[in-house]
């Protein structure tokens, strides 16, 4: 009889997913600085594994640490997200580059059903299955890439845009437009136009210029209201 597996994870790995659920969740709050005593205290464990926690999260860009002022969550601004778009369109249109020859009809296939996929959940106004589909969308090209440092990059920049915190709610339009991006990629990789593909990807599907409208409306439509408020 086989024997069960188990993955043990270290302490640092365990505080450092817990942190990323805390602010996922808005718990953790953008701008705001930790209480590591409180966090400590709450997880009944020594400083030390939160602090390596925290170096692993200040790498990747989800806080800072002030030396004698303490730790902040970052906040997702406007010029910090059109880094992250430029950086995005980037990788994943070198992936496409690289991975020409391992796409199969079947990939292209795989893209065409997930992005039907999305529309019905759109349809069905369920943001969940929503995202975890586009992610199985571009995931099935860089899938095929075997650079682990840029995937993994790719995947952290992808969190620090949707996961910070995950909005629980579409703009549909920019939605049914990017379902119509995901259908004209498609079309170019059916066509094995994969120096096309990635130029789409990079100057069109993402594009800080071309997405603007929508990203404002996405990440800062309550701020926006706020702001013609006090200026009417």
């Amino acid at each position: 009889m086989e024997e069960p597996q188990f993955i043990l994870k270290s302490l640092r790995e365990q505080v450092y997913e817990y942190l990323k659920r805390e602010m996922n969740d808005g718990r953790l709050k953008q701008g705001a600085f930790l209480n590591l005593n409180e966090i400590s205290k709450e997880l009944g464990m020594s400083k030390t594994p939160l602090r390596d926690a925290l170096f692993q999260l200040e790498a990747e860009g989800f806080v800072t640490i002030y030396p004698r002022r303490g730790v902040m969550v970052n906040q997702l601004d406007l010029e910090t997200i059109r880094n992250i778009y430029e950086i995005l369109g980037a990788l994943e249109g070198s992936v496409m580059v690289h991975v020409a020859l391992k796409f199969r009809e079947e990939d292209a296939k795989r893209m065409y059903l997930l992005n039907e996929g999305m529309k019905a959940s759109l349809e069905e106004n369920d943001f969940d299955l929503f995202y975890r589909q586009n992610l199985e969308y571009h995931d099935t090209y860089l899938g095929l890439s075997e650079n682990g440092d840029l995937l993994h990059t790719v995947k952290i920049l992808k969190e620090r845009l949707y996961d910070f915190p995950r909005n629980k709610g579409f703009v549909r339009e920019w939605e049914i437009n990017s379902t119509r991006e995901h259908d004209d990629l498609v079309e170019l990789v059916s066509r094995k136009d994969f120096n096309g593909a990635a130029e789409f990807i990079r100057d069109v599907h993402w594009s800080f210029s071309v997405q603007e409208r929508f990203i404002r409306k996405y990440y800062f439509a309550r701020q926006n209201e706020l702001d013609e408020k006090k200026g009417a």
